[in-house]
């Protein structure tokens, strides 16, 4: 599984724990520093058979200053795709991805439900 998360957000440190605490394996992914590029995003958003917005960090910095809340609605989903790959900082975290499934944020019983965790 690839986990993408900003170090400093306390939600995605709750993800991590949760990850530790089910003893999943993982490989971390710092999403400032490596940014998902366009086509992980396209991947990613496909497979996650969600609405585009969620993929965006709407409660950061970033997303209110660019005034996305009003520009996202008339840009087609090439330009948000396009638009995400430029700063790490405008997609919402954390991301769990695997083969089969894309978890955007951490809601700890929808991870519960999706992710098949093995006991020992």
């Amino acid at each position: 599984m690839l986990f993408i998360q900003y170090p400093k957000c306390s939600t995605c440190q709750k993800a991590r724990k949760w990850l530790e605490a089910h003893n999943i394996v993982y490989t971390d992914r710092h999403i400032a520093t490596e940014n998902p590029t366009y086509d992980e995003l396209k991947l990613w958003y496909e497979k996650s058979c969600l609405p585009l917005k969620r993929f965006f960090n709407t409660s950061g910095s970033l997303y209110k200053e660019m005034q996305l809340k009003d520009k996202l609605p008339v840009m087609s989903e090439e330009e948000q795709l396009k638009l995400l790959a430029t700063n790490g900082m405008l997609v919402k975290r954390p991301l769990l991805i695997d083969e089969n499934k894309v978890l955007v944020g951490f809601k700890e019983a929808e991870w519960e439900e999706k992710i098949e965790i093995k006991i020992p």
